[in-house]
């Protein structure tokens, strides 16, 4: 049997918001057979667990999805089988998650089982300490994100002042006829799940668009940031919920309410929108350039405004960047108290366990 494929996608992001989470959306009630639920201190394996999991699984030939961490995308939140209708996450702060169906759906896994708790309390006072620092950074890095938002959005209003929304209505409904062949409105509505498939990290900007657009035909947006793409994809995404198909909307990692990307699996289509900050590499079968729906005059006439706001929009980002990572590394810090603690032996026989469950099912 070939070895699955791995969708690498953000369970929750870093936003001008603050923390954002779409954990809801990694797996229904309904939809499960079984979600698994990991709660533990930082350091305790939760992440290698998940990893070893999807391993094994793609090794028997099932699809799944990686859910990384924002904070530090090398790490995963959570590992979903859909096939199997199987998830496994992280259920701690920030993006704490709870059984709603215990002992249907939901199950918990107790990695507080596995730590000498007598090893760690002696570090109390540091680990304390780092978790107070932890929550002031990341308060800080918040507030640079808003910033960065509102500048961002002084420059969405020149746009906004320069765009011929009745091409754009026409345009995008040229488009909907395309993609959907005519097809009439459904008696039941699709299902829309939203996600992350690109996250502002101590690394920096991170997309998995490449991984992600897999589908036959994409259809490019590119424009600047705030040039009004996502209300073609939004329009297509209204499209294809009223004719029945199911949607995967990914929203924008600073914007969370902006969608940036759609696919309709059962079209083997997606919209994508491309920018300086995010793109991809896959071969489209349509690219459409925002430009022509804009009076560049009106644009010219505050190119000194735009400039000033793209300096200052990437100097906020950078400062939140930087205050990420040394969130990132704090927490590396208090890891370093834990994972001398772990009886990692008994988080094997854990895993081993579980795998049993998961595999016993199939």
């Amino acid at each position: 049997m070939p070895k699955g494929k791995i969708k690498h996608l953000f369970p929750g992001g870093n936003t001008s918001l603050g923390f954002f989470s779409f954990y809801s959306n990694i797996i229904n009630q309904e939809e499960a057979d079984r979600l698994i639920i990991i709660k533990g201190g930082p350091g305790v394996g939760k992440s290698t667990f998940m990893k070893k999991v999807g391993e094994q699984l793609l090794e028997m030939g099932y699809d799944a999805e990686y859910l990384h961490c924002s904070s530090d995308n090398n790490s995963l939140d959570g590992v979903k089988i859909p096939e199997l209708k199987v998830a496994i996450i992280d259920g701690t702060s920030p993006h704490v998650v709870d059984p709603k169906s215990p002992g249907v759906v939901d199950e918990i896994l107790n990695f507080g089982e596995f730590w000498d708790d007598r090893g760690i309390r002696v570090h109390k006072e540091e680990i304390l300490l780092i978790n107070k620092e932890l929550s002031a950074i990341f308060a800080s890095a918040y507030k640079y994100l808003k910033a960065a938002y509102l500048v961002y959005e002084d420059s969405i209003v020149v746009y906004n002042n320069a765009f011929n929304r009745g091409e754009v209505n026409l345009f995008t409904m040229e488009l909907i006829d395309e993609i959907f062949n005519n097809r009439s409105i459904a008696i039941e509505e699709g299902v829309q799940r939203s996600l992350f498939v690109s996250a502002i990290t101590p690394k920096g900007l991170c997309n998995y668009l490449d991984e992600l657009l897999t589908v036959r035909n994409v259809y490019e947006l590119i424009g600047e940031i705030g040039t009004g793409e996502e209300m073609i994809v939004q329009k297509i995404k209204l499209a294809a919920i009223e004719r029945g198909y199911d949607v995967e909307a990914y929203y924008c990692a600073l914007n969370p309410s902006k969608l940036e990307h759609l696919i309709i699996p059962a079209l083997d289509v997606a919209i994508t929108t491309s920018n300086e900050y995010h793109n991809s590499t896959v071969k489209k079968c349509k690219t459409i350039d925002m430009q022509m729906f804009y009076n560049e005059n009106l644009i010219e006439e505050h190119s000194e405004t735009l400039m000033q706001n793209k300096e200052e929009f990437e100097h906020l980002m950078n400062i939140a960047l930087q205050t990420i990572s040394k969130a990132k590394a704090l927490h590396d810090k208090l890891e370093s108290f834990y994972i001398p603690n772990i009886n990692f032996l008994e988080v094997d026989k854990c895993f081993n366990k579980t795998m049993a469950k998961i595999v016993g099912n199939i």
